[in-house]
């Protein structure tokens, strides 16, 4: 009789994890393992060691490095045995593991970051567009700043320019305050105030929609409805320091944790510059657009202190980059939002994030995507990675020129178009696959239509660009199946038209000509040896 008991879920045995790596990079000679060489193989996929998902690991090998540094000067240079090892990785050896085995999103990270740099450097001999002036602080940044950083949903960071100075967030604190709105009050109670349509109008037109509601979270008026449900709707009784602080330390968990400051002299002119959004608020209460008892005034203050939260391009991609992981910020693993919110998120970040341009930017981008007046630019690619752009040069819209670039050029090299991926689409490169698995994959797809006598696929291939002469791991081209096989037409297309190599020699040395004698197929047999005979003829004429 089978025992009907339940079985126990098996569990990941992380000893034999801290064994396993540190049998993969022990000397030998010693029987130890350099921290250093770990340290450098985590780092080269992209995860840097201040990642707070290895804060245990770094802090031990702090304390460590204490006690025995008379013969070490860093932490790299430390040597340690099995057991030590095991003691300073055990929290970590996850984490650990999946860099080693290069389990990431993105797994060639360095020729990925070669070609963002790539981008980037092209971007920066931009010099169009002016920096905004409706306030002096934002009108004081340099035409020449430019930033750039990269966080993955596997917490791969990269980062180029002046990813050191500071912005206010301005209009890009749009999705992250309706995200918080929907995260604490539900999407049910949110879209009861603010509505979900692009309006078609510019950003801070006094208008409502059909149902007088905001048309959007993305525009002014949106924005300033959802700090009105945070402070009305979400514990009321509370002050309003400690809302501000509740939307502040969301605005960190979001981040990971990264420095998240406050810029008083903007939100001071932000509130002396006011007047539309003043008229816009009082417009929104004279429709009763307001939950009961709002205090405009401070409704508005809210608003203009969440456009005025400081930031630079490494936070900003972590709190992108948690929005691209379905809610949980990569860098920490903490669960921030639920993914049916983050999913609303960008579905108006896609439609409605870009300002007067947002159709043609999901036209030509594809792309979720926000954008804010001090020159940021937060793109979404959903499931991937977030990328961060700071420019304080604007066009006419008030988007980033060289943000703008950078979005479009990425697009054209890389597969990540919402729409990219439709079968018979444009061929681009996926950073989301090793060389050797897309290679693999082509001759895999190529040498099955050589075997299968499929012309039509060859020729598919062939107007794709694809290498015709592409052979597997023995050596064997598309030419040589399809002569073994016997299929003439194949045989025909490869050499007439894709002028493959006809004496080509798997690794016994074996030519397509014997694999046709072999299986007996005369026609393919005589095709063949013209085009040998075609071959020596050209060679004898060029000599």
């Amino acid at each position: 009789m089978e025992n009907d008991a339940p079985k126990k879920k098996p569990t990941m045995d992380t000893s034999s994890l801290d064994e396993s790596v540190f049998n993969m990079f022990k000397n030998p000679d010693n029987n130890l393992v350099n921290i250093g060489q770990i340290l450098t193989v985590i780092e080269r996929t992209g995860v840097r060691r201040s990642d707070h998902r290895l804060s245990e690991m770094m802090s031990k090998l702090n304390l460590y490095h204490k006690k025995h540094g008379a013969e070490n000067t860093t932490v790299d240079n430390l040597n340690v045995d099995l057991a030590t090892f095991n003691q300073l990785v055990d929290e970590n050896i996850v984490l650990i593991n999946q860099t080693i085995q290069n389990k990431m999103i993105i797994p060639e990270w360095p020729v990925f970051c070669q070609m963002i740099k790539d981008i980037f450097v092209r971007c920066r001999s931009n010099h169009s567009g002016e920096v905004a002036t409706y306030i002096p602080q934002l009108a004081r940044y340099s035409k020449d700043l430019w930033a750039m950083s990269v966080c993955t949903v596997d917490g791969q960071r990269m980062a180029l320019g002046d990813v050191d100075v500071s912005f206010t967030l301005q209009s890009c604190s749009k999705p992250f305050t309706y995200a918080i709105c929907l995260n604490e009050l539900g999407p049910e109670v949110v879209h009861k105030y603010i509505g979900h349509e692009p309006s078609g109008r510019n950003f801070n037109e006094i208008c409502l929609d059909r149902d007088n509601k905001p048309h959007n979270p993305m525009l002014n008026s949106g924005a300033i409805m959802s700090c009105g449900l945070l402070l009305e709707l979400m514990e009321p009784k509370s002050s309003l320091a400690e809302k501000y602080d509740f939307l502040l330390q969301s605005m960190q968990k979001l981040a990971g944790n990264e420095s998240i400051g406050f810029n008083n002299a903007v939100f001071l002119s932000e509130r002396e510059t006011a007047d539309r959004n003043f008229a816009m608020g009082y417009y929104m209460k004279e429709n009763n657009c307001f939950p009961d008892q709002l205090d405009l005034h401070d409704c508005l203050d809210l608003y203009f202190q969440s456009c005025s939260l400081e930031v630079n391009t490494e936070a900003l991609s972590v709190m992108g980059a948690t929005l691209a992981n379905g809610g949980i910020c990569p860098t920490t693993g903490q669960k921030v939002l639920n993914s049916s919110d983050v999913r609303d998120v960008l579905s108006l970040m896609y439609s409605c994030g870009m300002y007067n341009y947002s159709g043609q930017f999901a036209f030509k981008v594809g792309l979720p995507a926000k954008s804010g007046v001090s020159g940021p630019i937060l793109l979404v690619v959903p499931n991937v990675m977030c990328v961060a752009l700071w420019s304080p040069p604007l066009d006419q819209i008030g988007n980033s020129v060289r943000g703008q670039q950078f979005c479009n050029e990425l697009v054209d090299l890389f597969n990540f178009h919402r729409f990219d991926n439709m079968r018979h689409s444009e061929k681009k490169l996926d950073p989301r696959r090793e060389s050797f698995e897309v290679k693999g994959l082509t001759v895999v797809t190529l040498l099955f239509a050589a075997v299968a006598g499929d012309v039509t696929a060859l020729q598919r291939h062939y107007l794709q660009g694809m290498d015709m002469g592409l052979c597997d791991y023995d050596g064997r081209t598309a030419l040589h199946l399809a002569a073994a096989e016997g299929h003439a037409k194949c045989v025909v297309f490869l050499l007439s038209v894709c002028q493959v190599d006809v004496e080509a020699a798997d690794r016994w040395g074996h030519t397509p000509l014997q694999e046709a004698e072999r299986g007996d197929h005369k026609e393919v047999a005589r095709v063949i040896r013209e085009a040998i005979i075609k071959k020596g003829r050209s060679l004898t004429e060029e000599s």
